[in-house]
């Protein structure tokens, strides 16, 4: 019978997500030579080719995919596992590590963890900010147990990898500086800004949520501005320089300058989603953290 190690298996896994053999040393802080040895080993004790050059890079043979295919299983199942053991503790103590993007370390993860402190104080939740492709980055590669993020940037629902579990809609409304004509106007649509100068970033998903809620509009936004916080962005609306669409999740940053305004007609929205690594939704503290965001979710939508 074939030698299946766990740990190798799990940098070939890796190297699957991140294409290079540097870019997996960097995830799993390790030498790009330990991971090629690692993986020369690996294919040694299962007697099967697992990389072949590819120019300058490597790729997975068709035989490594498969012995993914089945490792997937083990990877759940040892998931399983750890909730299980967990469970002796009933959720009441432990460490479950959170990535999360800003507003929702804010609006969603701050509020769970000021609840969880009341009701189980000895469960400590560690925090850590990342945008949405990065989450995911780090959950895979262990670095955190739980991810929030957007749907439109969530892995596939058939990822074997995750479980993904949705926690809450969030409504985009538009900022306007508190002297627009249009501040006032009754019955604002996102077309009646077609015209207007934007804000948003010049990448990754507020650039893109953006962009499409404003196609769905029938417009193509005129990016004036560029810029990632909503500190920065509110501050430009406020100075005239442009309006926004921001996420009601980040009303803690309204300024008295600016005035929002509900979209009724195309209510624009965004999809917020927790991701855990698959099996693991069932140990007892992750459930009290996922039960804890949901809690604090609902009271938001209501």
């Amino acid at each position: 019978m074939s030698e299946w190690d766990i740990k190798k298996l799990h940098i070939l896994r890796t190297l699957r997500e991140q294409g290079t053999v540097t870019a997996t040393a960097e995830v799993l802080m390790m030498t790009p030579s330990a991971v090629s040895q690692q993986l020369s080993n690996l294919a040694r004790q299962l007697g099967v080719t697992l990389l072949e050059a590819h120019g300058r890079r490597v790729r997975l043979t068709d035989a490594a995919h498969l012995v993914l295919r089945h490792a997937e299983a083990v990877f759940a199942q040892l998931e399983r596992a750890d909730a299980e053991l967990a469970g002796y503790l009933q959720g009441e103590a432990g460490e479950v590590r959170v990535g999360a993007f800003s507003t929702a370390v804010a609006a969603l993860v701050v509020p769970a963890v000021q609840q969880l402190r009341r009701s189980h104080p000895a469960l400590e939740v560690r925090v850590r900010e990342a945008e949405a492709a990065e989450a995911y980055e780090l959950l895979s590669a262990g670095a955190v147990d739980l991810a929030l993020s957007l749907a439109a940037h969530a892995p596939s629902a058939r990822d074997p990898k995750f479980a993904l579990l949705p926690l809450l809609t969030d409504p985009l409304d538009v900022a306007l500086p508190a002297g627009h004509p249009l501040a006032a106007e009754p019955g604002l649509r996102l077309a009646d800004l077609a015209h207007e100068p934007w804000i948003f970033g010049g990448s990754g998903p507020w650039s893109e949520i953006t962009t499409a809620a404003c196609e769905a509009a029938g417009f193509v936004p005129e990016q004036a501005h560029s810029a990632a916080g909503w500190t920065a962005i509110l501050a430009m609306v406020e100075a005239g320089m442009g309006v926004a669409l921001v996420p009601r999740m980040a009303a803690a940053e309204r300024r008295a300058g600016v005035v929002t305004r509900i979209l009724s007609a195309d209510q624009p929205r965004r999809h917020v989603v927790a991701a855990v690594r698959r099996g693991a939704e069932e140990g007892p503290a992750v459930a009290r953290v996922l039960a804890a965001l949901r809690e604090v979710a609902g009271a938001r939508a209501a």
